[in-house]
Protein backbone atom coordinates (compact mmCIF):
# COMPACT_ATOMS: atom_id res chain seq x y z
CA UNK A 1 0.00 0.00 0.00
CA UNK A 2 1.39 3.46 -1.37
CA UNK A 3 1.45 6.20 1.67
CA UNK A 4 -0.97 8.25 0.11
CA UNK A 5 -3.58 5.16 0.09
CA UNK A 6 -2.77 4.51 3.86
CA UNK A 7 -2.92 8.58 4.66
CA UNK A 8 -6.51 8.74 3.20
CA UNK A 9 -7.87 5.22 4.47
CA UNK A 10 -6.46 6.02 8.15
CA UNK A 11 -8.50 9.51 7.38
CA UNK A 12 -11.78 7.65 6.38
CA UNK A 13 -11.39 5.78 9.64
CA UNK A 14 -10.81 8.64 11.91
CA UNK A 15 -13.66 10.47 9.93
CA UNK A 16 -16.07 7.21 11.14
CA UNK A 17 -15.22 7.41 14.37
CA UNK A 18 -16.03 11.32 14.90
CA UNK A 19 -18.63 11.94 17.53
CA UNK A 20 -21.37 13.12 14.81
CA UNK A 21 -24.25 14.12 18.01
CA UNK A 22 -21.14 16.49 19.82
CA UNK A 23 -21.19 18.24 16.03
CA UNK A 24 -25.02 18.70 16.15
CA UNK A 25 -24.69 19.69 19.19
CA UNK A 26 -22.41 22.36 18.33
CA UNK A 27 -24.04 23.48 15.89
CA UNK A 28 -27.38 24.05 17.84
CA UNK A 29 -25.16 25.63 20.90
CA UNK A 30 -23.66 28.18 18.35
CA UNK A 31 -26.95 29.11 16.62
CA UNK A 32 -28.11 29.78 19.78
CA UNK A 33 -25.32 32.35 20.50
CA UNK A 34 -25.88 33.85 16.81
CA UNK A 35 -29.81 34.20 17.53
CA UNK A 36 -29.27 35.66 20.84
CA UNK A 37 -27.19 38.41 19.56
CA UNK A 38 -23.78 37.04 20.54
CA UNK A 39 -20.45 36.74 18.18
CA UNK A 40 -18.28 34.45 17.54
CA UNK A 41 -14.33 34.60 18.37
CA UNK A 42 -12.22 32.10 16.92
CA UNK A 43 -8.92 31.39 18.16
CA UNK A 44 -6.04 29.28 17.39
CA UNK A 45 -1.83 29.08 16.89
CA UNK A 46 -0.03 27.74 13.81
CA UNK A 47 -2.14 26.00 11.45
CA UNK A 48 -4.91 26.09 13.51
CA UNK A 49 -4.37 30.32 13.14
CA UNK A 50 -4.91 30.06 9.36
CA UNK A 51 -8.11 27.83 10.21
CA UNK A 52 -9.37 30.55 12.08
CA UNK A 53 -9.44 33.07 9.62
CA UNK A 54 -11.12 30.86 7.02
CA UNK A 55 -13.89 30.41 9.59
CA UNK A 56 -14.12 33.56 10.33
CA UNK A 57 -15.51 34.22 7.03
CA UNK A 58 -17.36 30.94 6.25
CA UNK A 59 -19.26 31.61 9.74
CA UNK A 60 -19.77 35.40 8.76
CA UNK A 61 -20.86 35.00 5.05
CA UNK A 62 -22.59 31.42 4.70
CA UNK A 63 -23.75 31.90 8.43
CA UNK A 64 -24.62 35.70 9.23
CA UNK A 65 -22.73 35.16 12.67
CA UNK A 66 -20.80 38.00 13.35
CA UNK A 67 -17.32 36.96 13.73
CA UNK A 68 -13.48 37.48 14.29
CA UNK A 69 -10.37 36.11 15.10
CA UNK A 70 -6.70 37.61 16.70
CA UNK A 71 -4.65 36.26 14.28
CA UNK A 72 -6.46 38.11 11.47
CA UNK A 73 -4.85 42.00 12.60
CA UNK A 74 -0.73 40.85 12.72
CA UNK A 75 -0.27 44.64 13.63
CA UNK A 76 -1.92 44.37 16.87
CA UNK A 77 -1.39 40.30 17.87
CA UNK A 78 2.66 40.87 17.22
CA UNK A 79 1.68 44.83 19.85
CA UNK A 80 0.17 42.54 22.18
CA UNK A 81 2.84 39.82 22.21
CA UNK A 82 5.64 42.03 22.68
CA UNK A 83 3.45 44.32 25.54
CA UNK A 84 1.78 41.72 27.00
CA UNK A 85 3.62 38.22 26.28
CA UNK A 86 2.76 35.47 24.35
CA UNK A 87 0.42 33.52 26.92
CA UNK A 88 -2.03 36.87 27.24
CA UNK A 89 -1.75 37.60 23.72
CA UNK A 90 -5.34 36.64 22.83
CA UNK A 91 -6.90 36.74 26.62
CA UNK A 92 -5.71 40.73 26.54
CA UNK A 93 -7.66 41.03 23.06
CA UNK A 94 -10.73 39.18 24.40
CA UNK A 95 -11.07 41.77 26.91
CA UNK A 96 -10.55 44.63 24.34
CA UNK A 97 -13.58 43.25 22.83
CA UNK A 98 -15.89 42.71 25.28
CA UNK A 99 -16.38 39.56 25.33
CA UNK A 100 -19.40 38.95 27.03
CA UNK A 101 -22.03 36.19 27.79
CA UNK A 102 -23.80 36.68 25.16
CA UNK A 103 -20.82 35.60 23.14
CA UNK A 104 -19.14 32.36 21.82
CA UNK A 105 -15.59 31.11 21.91
CA UNK A 106 -14.31 28.55 19.16
CA UNK A 107 -10.99 26.85 19.93
CA UNK A 108 -8.80 25.19 17.18
CA UNK A 109 -6.14 23.59 18.41
CA UNK A 110 -4.19 19.78 18.17
CA UNK A 111 -3.50 19.58 21.76
CA UNK A 112 -6.29 21.66 23.33
CA UNK A 113 -3.46 23.34 25.77
CA UNK A 114 -1.78 22.50 28.73
CA UNK A 115 -0.34 24.60 31.14
CA UNK A 116 1.37 21.98 32.81
CA UNK A 117 3.22 20.91 29.83
CA UNK A 118 3.52 25.14 28.74
CA UNK A 119 1.51 24.14 24.95
CA UNK A 120 -0.69 26.84 23.77
CA UNK A 121 -1.07 28.76 27.21
CA UNK A 122 -2.89 31.60 25.12
CA UNK A 123 -5.64 29.10 24.46
CA UNK A 124 -5.99 28.02 28.14
CA UNK A 125 -6.35 31.76 29.04
CA UNK A 126 -8.52 32.74 26.56
CA UNK A 127 -10.45 30.10 27.70
CA UNK A 128 -10.28 31.23 31.10
CA UNK A 129 -11.48 34.91 30.06
CA UNK A 130 -14.24 33.43 28.07
CA UNK A 131 -15.22 31.31 31.30
CA UNK A 132 -14.77 34.16 33.91
CA UNK A 133 -17.55 36.85 31.28
CA UNK A 134 -19.97 33.51 31.12
CA UNK A 135 -19.19 32.71 27.39
CA UNK A 136 -19.88 29.75 25.74
CA UNK A 137 -16.59 27.96 24.59
CA UNK A 138 -16.43 25.25 21.95
CA UNK A 139 -13.63 23.20 20.59
CA UNK A 140 -12.25 21.14 17.78
CA UNK A 141 -8.83 19.42 19.12
CA UNK A 142 -7.08 16.54 18.66
CA UNK A 143 -5.32 14.09 20.85
CA UNK A 144 -6.91 13.56 24.60
CA UNK A 145 -8.82 17.62 24.22
CA UNK A 146 -6.62 19.05 26.79
CA UNK A 147 -8.21 21.88 28.29
CA UNK A 148 -10.37 22.93 25.75
CA UNK A 149 -12.11 19.49 25.98
CA UNK A 150 -12.50 20.10 30.24
CA UNK A 151 -13.73 23.51 29.86
CA UNK A 152 -15.75 23.33 26.95
CA UNK A 153 -19.51 23.24 26.59
CA UNK A 154 -19.08 21.03 23.62
CA UNK A 155 -16.14 19.81 22.26
CA UNK A 156 -15.05 17.52 19.16
CA UNK A 157 -12.06 15.43 19.75
CA UNK A 158 -10.46 14.13 16.56
CA UNK A 159 -9.48 10.87 17.37
CA UNK A 160 -6.08 9.54 17.23
CA UNK A 161 -4.98 5.93 14.58
CA UNK A 162 -1.85 6.92 14.18
CA UNK A 163 0.28 8.53 16.56
CA UNK A 164 2.73 9.44 13.53
CA UNK A 165 -0.08 11.60 11.87
CA UNK A 166 -2.24 13.35 14.95
CA UNK A 167 -0.95 17.03 13.91
CA UNK A 168 -1.94 16.45 10.07
CA UNK A 169 -5.02 14.75 10.73
CA UNK A 170 -6.62 16.91 13.59
CA UNK A 171 -5.96 19.97 11.63
CA UNK A 172 -7.38 18.56 8.13
CA UNK A 173 -10.10 17.32 9.99
CA UNK A 174 -10.82 20.23 11.93
CA UNK A 175 -11.41 21.78 8.49
CA UNK A 176 -13.95 19.08 7.58
CA UNK A 177 -15.77 19.72 11.18
CA UNK A 178 -16.14 23.20 10.72
CA UNK A 179 -17.32 22.88 7.28
CA UNK A 180 -19.78 20.42 8.34
CA UNK A 181 -21.26 23.31 11.50
CA UNK A 182 -21.68 26.08 8.32
CA UNK A 183 -23.63 23.62 6.33
CA UNK A 184 -25.38 22.42 9.15
CA UNK A 185 -29.18 24.18 9.06
CA UNK A 186 -29.15 25.14 12.52
CA UNK A 187 -26.61 27.32 10.97
CA UNK A 188 -26.53 27.99 7.94
CA UNK A 189 -28.02 31.15 6.61
CA UNK A 190 -27.51 31.61 2.77
CA UNK A 191 -26.47 29.25 0.11
CA UNK A 192 -22.94 29.05 -0.83
CA UNK A 193 -21.97 29.85 -4.74
CA UNK A 194 -21.60 27.11 -6.80
CA UNK A 195 -24.16 25.35 -5.05
CA UNK A 196 -26.49 28.57 -5.74
CA UNK A 197 -25.63 28.58 -9.60
CA UNK A 198 -25.68 24.48 -10.52
CA UNK A 199 -28.42 23.46 -12.33
CA UNK A 200 -31.06 21.23 -10.72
Amino acid sequence: MTFTRSFLDESIEILRRLDADTVDRMAEGLARVRDGGGRLFIVGVGGSAGHASHAVNDFRKICAFEAYTPTDNVSELTARINDDGWEDSFSSWLRTSRLGERDALLVFSVGGGNVEKNVSVNLVRAIDEAKRVGAAVFGIVGKDGGYTKKSSNECVVVPVLNEGHITPHTEGLCAVVWHALVSHPALKASQTKWESVAKV
